[in-house]
């Protein structure tokens, strides 16, 4: 039992572990930010320059077994979801496109392997000439 909480410790405290928990965390404070930003900034607009206010979008339900009131589809909550996913992926996909370029320009800047010693070379030949008697046999 004991090797097991420690096992959970390492895996626990390990950074990638402590990473992901960050980017979780920031993740979903920007996702309030995009929504607020698509439910009270973006959606408005592109309402007034289409004529359309997307929050009134609903499909009205009929009124089944008695219910006091109909139910009603939002259509325009859906739409607000959907420009709030194509605003995320583009900022996800901007982010990625810039940390990959950064790895490149650290790729590009990491000098080069240095040369082997004379001792490496010797024993790379030795073990190269051992590959060969062995198949030889």
């Amino acid at each position: 039992m004991k090797s097991f909480f420690q096992e959970f410790k390492t895996f626990a405290i390990k950074g990638n572990m402590i990473d992901m928990a960050v980017g979780v965390i920031i993740g979903a404070a920007f996702t309030a930010i995009v929504n607020s930003i698509v439910g009270h900034i973006a959606t408005p607009i592109i309402g007034m320059l289409i004529g359309v206010d997307f929050s009134s979008w609903v499909i009205e339900l009929p009124r089944l077994y008695g219910n006091a009131e109909p139910g009603a589809i939002g259509i325009g909550n859906f739409l607000n979801t959907v420009i709030s996913f194509f605003i995320i992926a583009f900022v996800v996909f901007l982010f990625v496109k810039g940390i990959n370029k950064m790895r490149k320009k650290n790729e590009a800047e990491a000098p080069p392997p240095p040369e082997p010693t004379k001792e490496e070379l010797l024993l790379a030949e030795i073990r190269d000439i051992l590959k060969e008697s062995r198949v030889e046999r």
